[in-house]
């Protein structure tokens, strides 16, 4: 019988660095042959990257939070059923770009709906689900969403038809009531949730992302 494998999700505010520190990680941990499985969300299937156009979509800002909320849970319904747990029962690491924490900083605490149906919905809906380890890569709000519109506005300079702008228009206090949000799930769930420094180089970032997933899961 299959040994489960870990699931380890990354956290952030927007151009927090985290796609990059989940490539340099599964680039590292493949080296040492351990299958790896990258993913993301909303997205992470076909169903999913469908539901991922109409959230970041900038022509979709009249969209109710509540509204929101759904999409996100639909979406990631689906990429627990489809990707996550036949990858976990395979023996593979699974490095998710967010989950459920993303849900209740974005949509509980930015806009406003509170962590409570976030918390009930995630029970519903993903069974209960928590990662192994989730990495919080904290930065400063104005720098992340600076470099978040500055990676957006490239993207759509290359291809008009991929915005993902929709959130980078929230205004300073919505990412400030996120990341608040954040460091408060940090400190309710120490032993799951680790907060690590992301102001220095993306090499500095990796590094202490290596040593806290040796540590913790001894790989």
């Amino acid at each position: 019988m299959a040994v489960r494998g870990k699931f380890i999700t990354f956290e952030g505010l927007d151009g927090s660095g985290k796609s990059t520190q989940i490539e340099k990680l599964a680039r590292a941990l493949r080296a040492r042959g351990v299958p790896v499985t990258v993913t993301r969300e909303p997205g992470g299937t076909s169903t999913g990257e469908k539901i991922r156009a109409v959230l970041l979509h900038s022509t979709t800002a009249g969209l109710s939070p509540l509204a929101e909320m759904a999409l996100m849970f639909a979406s990631r319904a689906q990429h627990i059923h489809e990707v996550i747990l036949p990858a976990l029962a395979e023996g593979r690491m699974v490095l998710c770009d967010r989950f459920t924490d993303s849900t209740e900083a974005y949509q509980g605490a930015g806009r406003k709906l509170g962590a409570k149906p976030v918390l009930a919905l995630h029970e519903i809906l993903c069974g209960g689900l928590q990662p192994d380890l989730t990495i919080l890569l904290d930065n400063e709000v104005s720098f992340s969403v600076e470099r978040a519109r500055r990676r957006n506005r490239k993207h759509k300079s290359v291809r008009p038809e991929r915005d993902e702008n929709r959130f980078e228009q929230e205004s300073r206090a919505f990412f400030g009531r996120v990341r608040h949000a954040y460091l408060g799930i940090a400190a309710r769930d120490p032993l799951r949730m680790h907060v690590i420094n992301a102001r220095g180089t993306p090499q500095e970032t990796h590094a202490a992302i290596r040593e806290l997933v040796r540590k913790r899961l001894k790989i």
